[in-house]
C-alpha cells in the first residue's frame, strides 16, 4: 500500500471509529481511545498537506478554499498557513522517540515528510517555496513555523541540511521588513528572534523586549489579556498570546536575557501562572456535551481554543486544580462536539472553513483553508507518550458537566498575578 493510501485508511478507520454510533460516545472513551481519536484527528489533518508538499506537489493539489469576504491578498499565504500552522500543533507528536509500533510508524514517516517540507519551503526552485516576500501575512506563520522549530528542534531542525538551514535563516531574518502593528503580532517578530537565538544567529532584543513589554503591558487580569490597548473578548488568549509569549520567555530565560528591567526568568515564571488562571477558564467554558461558547473573531479556527491546556499538559504544568484526567475528557469532549461531522474536512481530505461543520460564510476577511490548520493546535498532548499519566489517568467529570449535574463542584476566585 503506498504511503497516502496508507496515511488515508489510517484516518479514515479511525474516523469512522470515533463517529461510530451512540452508544460509542456515550460511554467514557479510556485513555487509549481518547489518544487514538486525536491521532486519527492528526492524521487527517497532516496527510493530505505533507505528503504532497514533501514531494513539491502541494500548491498543484491543493486549491485553498477562500471566505466569501476575502480581502484581495495574494492567495499563496494559505500555503504558508497550512504548513506553518500545522507543524506548531504536531511538533510536540513529531519529538517523541522512533517506537516499533504503528503509531512509531507513522511518527517516523509524517517526521521524513516534514523534514522534506521544510526543504522545499524555502527552496526557490521548488514549486512549493512559500510566500516569504510579500504580504504582511507572512510575518504570522513564519511565527508558526518558527515556533514549530522551537517545539522538536532536535527532530526538526537539526536533522536539516546546512542549504536549508540556511535558507530558513534568511527568510526569517527577511521578515524583519514587516513592522508588525501593536497587538498581538508583536509576539510574531518576537518569537522569530528567540528561534534565531536560540540557534545561535544574530538576534534583535529590541523586538524581543518591545513584544513583553507591551503584552504585559496589556494584562488585564486574571489570566486575560488585552489584544493591543483596548479588549476583545476572543479566544487569541488561546490563539497567540500565552503560548508564544512563554515560548519566547522559555528561550530568553535560557540565555539568561533580561528584559524590560527584569530577569527573564522572572516574567516566566510570571506568564505560565497566568496561563494556568487561563487554563482554568478554559476548562469551565467547556459544556456538560462537549460545546463551547462561539465568542470573538476567528471562530473558524475549531479547537485551536484549547491550545493553552494541551500545552500545560504537554509541558507538566497542569495545576493542582486541573487534573490530567479532568483536562482530557474535557478537551476530548469538546473535540469530539467540533469534528463529528464529515463536512470539517472536503472531498479532497482538506480542513474546510467553518466551525462545528462547513461553514464558509463563518470566514473573516483574512480566512482561508490553509488557515483552519491552526486546529492542529489542540493536539499537543500527543507530545506526551502513551504510558504517562495524561493518557492513561481514569477520566474525571469537568467543571460543568458537574455543575450541571447537581454535584459538587469547586468555586471560582480571581487571582492577582
Amino acid at each position: 500500500m503506498e504511503r497516502r493510501q496508507f496515511l488515508t485508511a489510517a484516518a479514515g478507520a479511525g474516523t469512522a471509529a470515533a463517529l461510530a454510533s451512540g452508544s460509542a460516545r456515550a460511554a467514557e472513551p479510556s485513555g487509549a481511545a481518547d489518544r487514538r481519536y486525536m491521532l486519527d484527528l492528526l492524521t487527517k489533518m497532516a496527510a493530505p498537506i505533507l505528503g504532497p508538499m514533501s514531494r513539491g506537489t502541494l500548491q498543484v493539489t491543493f486549491r485553498p478554499a477562500l471566505s466569501p469576504s476575502w480581502d484581495g491578498r495574494n492567495t499563496k499565504v494559505a500555503y504558508l498557513e497550512a504548513f506553518g500552522r500545522l507543524i506548531s500543533g504536531i511538533a510536540p507528536w513529531l519529538s517523541l522517540p522512533d517506537e516499533n509500533t504503528a503509531e512509531g510508524m507513522l511518527r517516523r514517516d509524517l517526521r521524513r515528510q516534514t523534514l522534506a517540507s521544510l526543504a522545499h519551503s524555502v527552496d526557490p526552485n521548488s514549486p512549493d517555496y512559500l510566500l516569504w516576500r510579500s504580504e504582511g501575512q507572512s510575518l504570522v506563520d513564519s511565527a508558526f513555523f518558527t515556533q514549530a522549530l522551537l517545539r522538536a528542534p532536535k527532530q526538526l531542525w537539526e536533522p536539516l541540511d546546512s542549504a536549508t538551514k540556511g535558507r530558513i535563516v534568511e527568510e526569517i531574518k527577511g521578515l524583519r521588513r514587516v513592522s508588525p502593528p501593536y497587538t498581538n503580532w508583536l509576539l510574531f517578530a518576537a518569537i522569530n528572534e528567540a528561534f534565531l537565538l536560540s540557534i545561535g544567529e544574530a538576534w534583535d532584543p529590541m523586538r524581543v523586549d518591545l513584544a513583553v513589554r507591551k503584552i504585559n503591558e496589556w494584562y488585564v487580569g486574571d489570566g486575560w489579556y488585552a489584544d493591543g490597548p483596548r479588549f476583545h473578548f476572543d479566544h487569541y488568549g488561546s490563539y497567540v498570546i500565552h503560548p508564544m509569549l512563554v515560548q519566547v520567555l522559555d528561550v530568553v530565560a535560557a540565555a539568561g536575557v533580561r528584559l524590560a528591567n527584569t530577569p527573564a526568568e522572572d516574567l516566566r515564571a510570571q506568564a505560565w501562572r497566568r496561563m494556568q488562571r487561563y487554563g482554568e477558564h478554559l476548562e469551565r467554558l467547556i459544556g456538560p456535551d462537549g460545546s463551547y461558547a462561539p465568542i470573538g473573531r476567528s471562530l473558524t479556527y475549531r479547537t485551536a481554543v484549547f491550545q493553552p491546556l494541551g500545552l500545560l499538559a504537554w509541558r507538566n504544568r497542569l495545576p493542582p486544580s486541573l487534573p490530567a484526567g479532568q483536562v482530557r475528557a474535557s478537551t476530548l469532549a469538546a473535540q469530539r462536539a467540533i469534528f463529528a461531522h464529515p463536512s470539517n474536512f472536503d472531498s479532497n481530505g482538506y480542513l474546510t472553513i467553518g466551525f462545528a461543520r462547513a461553514q464558509p460564510t463563518l470566514g473573516d476577511a483574512y480566512s482561508n483553508a490553509g488557515s483552519m490548520y491552526i486546529a492542529s493546535e489542540s493536539l499537543l498532548a500527543l507530545g506526551l507518550p502513551a504510558d504517562d499519566g495524561y493518557w492513561i489517568d481514569p477520566p474525571l467529570d469537568w467543571t460543568s458537566k458537574k455543575a450541571f449535574s447537581g454535584s459538587y463542584f469547586p468555586k471560582d476566585y480571581y487571582v492577582d498575578y
